[in-house]
């Protein structure tokens, strides 16, 4: 049953013009879900990382600074809808401060890195089939950012969902697109090969890359920290943070005892009886940021070594086919994490960055915050808190989750909230306009739905 179901996949996607790289991916992951993968890693099969660089110890001089920038293309994922806030589109194209998307303010970075320093500096996007055409769209209006001989972008691959009962190509005549989805970010590495982009850049003198998601807008263009990469002659290096209570979701590196590798574990990969070890930040006391730096001559040998597969661990995503009807068919995602990469090349190693470089915006809590007089944009886009502490925000997810609920809810923008430790919203509230948040804010649910008053002070 599973050998047909692997033939009718592989069928699938040569017939939906899938690269055949990403095709031998595919089947590479197929077995391993086949002979009983489920990508779980053990706290007992390994130790926690505890040491690593901090690019606050680092010294890294101007002129080095530059010229490792100068080889440096940037690559920022841009496959994500962000469907879980109820969007149809690319969260990069969210409007984030003064009308400006994500998308706008990286562009805005990436051209002040690029006078600053005297660079070529590429800013190229990694698309999915449905984030493409908006997104050259909004690059299209940023004639600048093209650099000559190479592409703005290039696209993820996609491999069929797979029936969990069977493992074959799950058929969904209601809405056809939802048999696919994307490998996971981990793709990032096939697609670049495959694209024949890795080559390209190789061919231009480009040798590091550095990559990250596109709603992280602390992710900019550093020459500091490209300097301490080139100087340290690793392959590859991801940016970690230290983690403190809240930080309970990003992944961590460790030590995998068997052969001493360093490799990434995250919360899909986490025995559910072990979570309390993944959570506690003393034992692992850096989570990833999803911030990367890899040696393209490296990435190019080594795949060319393995014929195209890092062997990247599994994640086995346990989903249905339309995710907004838990009714539906359940179907297996074969995922891998691009940070799960640290584990394929030797002498691999990470750098403790400042909090600032980690600025996702997963939820509207994230957006309200980012969007707050909490930061303020600099002539360089970069968003430069003015506070001396963040807020932790938490509205009620029954009416702020969705894009369209929360923008309906702050009209007039959200409150000012610089002076506030923690904004708590119960209920549905509309929020009028100048209001100010101090302290510990909560709104309670009774009386609501309501209006918050115009000037009112929380």
């Amino acid at each position: 049953m599973s050998e047909n179901g692997l033939t009718s996949a592989q069928h699938k996607m040569r017939d939906a013009g899938v690269a055949e790289q990403a095709i031998t991916v595919f089947t590479h992951y197929y077995q391993s879900l086949e002979a009983g993968a489920t990508g779980l890693i053990p706290e007992e099969t390994i130790e926690p990382l505890t040491q690593i660089d901090s690019l606050a110890d680092v010294e890294v001089s101007e002129e080095e600074a530059r010229e490792a920038l100068s080889k440096t293309v940037l690559i920022r994922l841009n496959g994500g809808l962000g469907t879980s806030m109820g969007l149809d589109r690319a969260k990069s194209l969210l409007p984030v401060r003064d009308g400006k998307t994500f998308l706008d303010l990286l562009v805005n970075q990436v051209l002040a890195a690029r006078r600053r320093y005297g660079v070529s500096l590429p800013l190229i996007l990694m698309n999915s089939f449905r984030t493409r055409e908006d997104s050259l769209e909004v690059l299209a209006g940023h004639p600048e950012i093209q650099v000559d001989g190479l592409p703005l972008d290039f696209l993820q691959n996609r491999e069929p969902k797979l029936r969990a009962d069977d493992l074959t190509p799950v058929e969904w005549e209601a809405d056809p697109e939802l048999e696919w989805c994307p490998p996971g970010h981990g793709d990032i590495y096939t697609a670049l090969l495959a694209s024949g982009l890795l080559d390209a850049l190789l061919d231009k003198g480009y040798r590091y890359a550095m990559t990250a998601n596109s709603d992280n807008l602390g992710a900019a263009p550093s020459a500091r920290i490209a300097g301490w990469f080139a100087a340290s002659g690793a392959p590859y290096a991801p940016e970690m943070c230290r983690r403190t209570p809240a930080d309970v979701k990003g992944g961590h590196l460790a030590v995998r005892k068997s052969d001493g590798r360093i490799i990434l574990r995250d919360t899909a990969q986490t025995p559910e009886d072990q979570m309390h070890y993944f959570t506690d930040q003393f034992r692992h006391p850096f989570f990833h940021t999803n911030n990367l730096w890899f040696d393209l001559e490296v990435l190019r040998a080594t795949l060319t070594e393995r014929k195209g597969i890092l062997g990247l661990p599994l994640i086995r995503n346990e989903k249905t086919v339309d995710p907004s009807d838990s009714s539906s068919t359940p179907v297996y995602q074969l995922e891998t994490a691009m940070g799960a990469a640290v584990e394929a090349f030797e002498g691999a190693t990470a750098v403790e960055v400042p909090r600032s470089r980690f600025l996702p915006v997963k939820t509207t809590n994230d957006l309200l915050l980012v969007r707050s007089d909490v930061y303020e944009v600099d002539e360089d886009g970069l968003l430069q808190m003015v506070s001396e502490t963040s807020c932790t925000v938490d509205l009620d997810p029954r009416y702020y989750k969705k894009i369209q609920d929360f923008e309906a809810r702050f009209p007039a923008g959200v409150p000012s909230i610089r002076g506030a430790r923690t904004l708590t919203v119960r209920g549905d509230w509309t929020f009028g306009d100048g209001v100010v948040v101090s302290g510990d804010a909560v709104v309670e649910e009774a009386g609501s739905p309501g209006t918050i008053a115009d000037g009112a002070r929380l």
